[in-house]
């Protein structure tokens, strides 16, 4: 494939790279501007640079929220409010002079993944992106499913029990703050902490670790049942922690024990790609919306 330009918006910094068909060249970040004027004078002059060096056909963009694949719209909200509800696609292209893809972030790192990561000998995944929130996306064929309201992979709104969503119970913030309630003394403390103390045998830290493992197996063995991917593969930072992975799969142990009818055990792996997942993914997807391999 010819020389692709890529950008990746990020609410604190947008990332800009090249794909030569084999690797991601000139990869650097600058901060996101605050103003959609100051938004379209960056992103066109870094297409500008690129273009003076790579002969581009064209321009694959990672953004956050619900890219709407049909209008060329951002719908729904992000933190950046000025690239939403409007025809953003069709003005970059005619700023580029270029045909330009967009798709959403965790979107893209799933189809990265797909292409060539974690999940690149299947045809279907789900892939969970765990932050502060869950996110994620679900992929049947090599496509994207984003449903009817645009609203699908948003697995965090996922009611675990009756008294708190995937988001409020699957993520390590989530379960520090809870620790932290639990123990108003104790000291303010990261995720990697929770999990250091869990291991060391803190009674209360490992009980809110547990609620995570177990909000997380419930997630994923209900997806499993609905959607029957292949693979999940997960993402976000909590997903180089060593620990996590064994500790869904011993509370998936426990859910299958519980429902002995349940034969299949989710296939659960941690994703390959961090940093440069969706940039990666964005060329999958303009490969797919203009149908170029």
């Amino acid at each position: 494939m010819q020389p692709l330009g890529l950008i990746d918006i990020g609410g604190t910094s947008i990332k800009f790279a090249v794909w030569d068909g084999q690797a991601l060249k000139a990869h650097h970040a600058l901060p996101t501007p605050t103003t959609k004027a100051a938004f379209f004078e960056l992103v066109t002059h870094e297409v500008a640079e690129m273009k003076q060096q790579w002969p581009l056909v064209g321009v694959a963009i990672s953004s956050p929220g619900a890219v709407n694949k049909l209008t060329g719209v951002v719908e729904g909200a992000s933190a950046i409010p000025y690239i939403h509800n409007f025809p953003i696609q069709s003005e970059l292209a005619e700023k580029f002079g270029l045909p330009v893809s967009m798709e959403n972030d965790a979107n893209c790192a799933a189809l990265a993944e797909l292409a060539s990561g974690a999940g690149k000998d299947v045809d279907s995944l789900v892939f969970l992106v765990i932050g502060t929130g869950v996110g994620g996306s679900v992929i049947f064929n090599h496509h994207i499913w984003h449903g009817a309201h645009l609203f699908g992979g948003e697995f965090g709104f996922m009611l675990m029990n009756d008294q708190g969503t995937l988001s409020e119970l699957g993520t390590a913030p989530a379960a520090v703050n809870r620790y932290l309630k639990a123990n108003p003394t104790a000291k303010k403390l990261s995720g990697k902490d929770l999990f250091d103390l869990a291991a060391q045998g803190d009674a209360a830290a490992t009980k809110e670790v547990d609620t995570l493992y177990h909000a997380l197996a419930l997630g994923i063995y209900n997806l499993q049942y609905s959607f029957d991917p292949e693979k999940v593969v997960i993402g976000g930072a909590i997903s180089n922690n060593p620990q996590l992975i064994p500790g869904i799969e011993r509370e998936i142990e426990k859910i299958r024990a519980q429902v002995k009818i349940a034969s299949i055990k989710p296939n659960v792996v941690t994703c390959q790609y961090h940093d440069e997942a969706n940039l990666r993914g964005a060329v999958v997807d303009f490969e797919q919306t203009y149908d170029r391999v």
